[in-house]
């Protein structure tokens, strides 16, 4: 009887043991796979990054090879007539491209300082967000393989590839198979979108898909540099509401060489709301400590830059309402400085971009995007001084812009300050051209009826000034100001002359420059140039204006549309 109790009790016990492993089999079939299972693959999978990491740190100086350590790639002969003749196409040299290693080399090109800086051990992940339509094979992976190579597997979330609906037979199938081939740990993502979206619809797609603590949105033909996360996610982990751009160098499109450029530009913007690069102010040059210092920036480019997810989205993401492409860069820009946050350009972090001769693919339709998209941005941010805009693209007056009270009312939510703040105190050296001037509008010339005129020619560079028939405020080629500082102006460039009988030439303005300085006598209408004393003489319509002594002649003589103080 003890014996058959014994074996009772053994036979109690063995069945709760049996019974116990099974309700801990249960709990760790269930449980484990959403905590220690997956943080054991994460390790996993961070030791295999580390080790790809590590090893082409090891290998990169070493590397030769047509294109390695950025030097160009010259063809010659049949190749360079191929090269030639699908440039046409492509807008850059995709032959060229194509001989170059897909994770070739970079050299080093930061200034020696950024290398003493010392980066908090832990920072943010980075969702790295690359739009794609239509992109040559190549560039394309070349970008994915320069950021994975040269960014720490701990800093580094993700690679998302936004193809924003391509039809390029090699971004299909071949492109899948390559990045699981590639890379079998899961860090670069293709996500597609069902139909055309644009730019700026598809980096809401990309942010949206993001598992990332910070965005980095980069174009598909960039090759990041060495050191270029660090500097970036240290900088949002020390202010999450900052938002960051790389200095961005130049890939040669032809020959594929890779360029430090200079960081003394900034961003900016001219009043027809296109993105203008800047050199530093002498405000900004001073309160910064050093070279390698965050610079302030008005605007950005739009195409490289960090910022922190959730400030993203908090700030109103993008603009639904706009369209494919073009002034998004500014909304968001105007939008950082007046609700709460700065954007500032990061010396020590560099991505090359390839700045190709023109867009290798068309839009939808013949809408003018850009247009469109800068009146939503005038309506919302600029407040009066959209004024300027209409001044500069009379032709969008009237035009539908779609519905922006959504976008009103996530200024007022967000308590955003108004657009003279952000002239004041972000863009103080910007010129309002019918603000503290003496005069303004068009510059006529009674007895011909003929105005001053840049006759459509390219402002980024110095162009001599003209006269046409007065355009009674439809042209804003015939736009003018005489500035308090005595300029005979348009919005960046000054006219100058060296002596009498100089045709006037527009050249960028230099407050120091006295050959840029001139006089109005509105009692008998001439301008005089104050260094030589010539008047400015009319000439024949369409032709370049001149100076000559000073007469009674009714061609010196003229009169401004509008006067403030004269």
């Amino acid at each position: 009887m003890v014996r058959w109790i014994y074996f009772k009790r053994r036979l109690n016990i063995r069945f709760l043991l049996i019974l116990a492993t099974f309700f801990l089999f249960l709990y760790m079939y269930f449980y484990f796979p959403s905590t220690y299972l997956e943080n054991v693959a994460e390790e996993e999978k961070l030791r295999y990054r580390k080790k790809r990491y590590e090893n082409y740190q090891q290998s990169e100086p070493h590397r030769s090879g047509p294109g390695e350590q950025g030097q160009s790639l010259t063809l010659k002969g049949e190749q360079a007539e191929k090269a030639r003749l699908i440039a046409k196409k492509e807008a850059f040299n995709l032959v060229a491209s194509d001989m170059i290693a897909l994770d070739r080399s970079l050299r080093d090109v930061r200034d020696p300082k950024c290398k003493d800086i010392k980066y908090p051990k832990e920072l943010p992940k980075a969702s790295v967000v690359i739009i794609y339509f239509n992109e040559a094979f190549s560039p394309l992976i070349r970008t994915v393989h320069s950021v994975i190579n040269r960014s720490p597997p701990e800093y580094l979330k993700e690679v998302i590839l936004l193809d924003d609906c391509s039809t390029r037979h090699e971004l299909g199938e071949h492109l899948k198979n390559y990045i699981e081939e590639t890379w079998p740990d899961n860090i670069v993502r293709i996500v597609r979108t069902k139909e055309r979206s644009g730019l700026i619809r598809a980096r809401i797609a990309g942010a949206q898909a993001a598992k990332g603590d910070v965005l980095i949105f980069l174009d598909a033909h960039c090759e990041s540099s060495p050191g270029w996360i660090e500097p970036l996610l240290g900088h949002i982990k020390a202010n999450q509401r900052a938002v960051l751009c790389p200095i961005i160098d130049m890939i040669n499109y032809m020959t594929m060489s890779y360029g430090a450029t200079s960081s003394a530009f900034v961003g900016g913007f001219s009043w027809n709301l296109l993105f203008v690069w800047l050199p530093i102010s002498e405000y900004e040059r001073k309160r910064r400590v050093s070279d390698i210092a965050l610079v302030r920036s008005p605007t950005m480019a739009g195409g490289l830059f960090a910022i922190d997810r959730a400030f993203f989205f908090e700030i109103g993401a993008y603009d639904t309402g706009m369209e494919i492409w073009g002034g998004e860069n500014l909304e968001l820009s105007f939008r950082i400085w007046m609700c709460g946050g700065s954007l500032e350009f990061v010396p020590c972090s560099r991505v090359g971009h390839i700045f190709r001769s023109s867009h290798p693919y068309g839009f939808p339709s013949k809408k003018d995007y850009h247009g469109i998209n800068s009146m939503r941005l005038a309506e919302v941010w600029m407040d009066g001084y959209r004024r300027l805009f209409y001044m500069h693209r009379r032709d969008l007056l009237g035009k539908d812009y779609g519905d922006v009270s959504e976008r009103k009312t996530l200024r007022q939510n967000l308590k955003c300050k108004s657009f003279k703040w952000y002239l004041d105190n972000v863009y103080p050296e910007k010129f309002i051209p019918d603000e503290n001037v003496h005069a303004w509008g068009m510059v006529r010339n009674p007895a011909s009826n003929l105005c001053l005129d840049t006759l459509g020619q390219d402002e980024k560079v110095s162009f001599h000034v003209g006269v046409f028939s007065c355009q009674n405020g439809i042209s804003a080629n015939q736009i003018f100001s005489l500035s308090l500082n005595d300029e005979l102006r348009r919005e960046e460039g000054c006219a100058q002359i060296n002596r009498i009988g100089d045709k006037p030439i527009v050249h960028t303005c230099n407050s120091n420059n006295s050959n840029q300085k001139w006089k109005y006598f509105k009692s008998n209408g001439t301008l005089v140039h104050a260094l030589t004393g010539a008047c400015l003489e009319s000439t024949k319509n369409g032709q370049q204006v001149t100076t000559k002594k000073c007469s009674t002649q009714d061609t010196q003589k003229w009169a401004f549309e509008h006067y403030l103080d004269i």
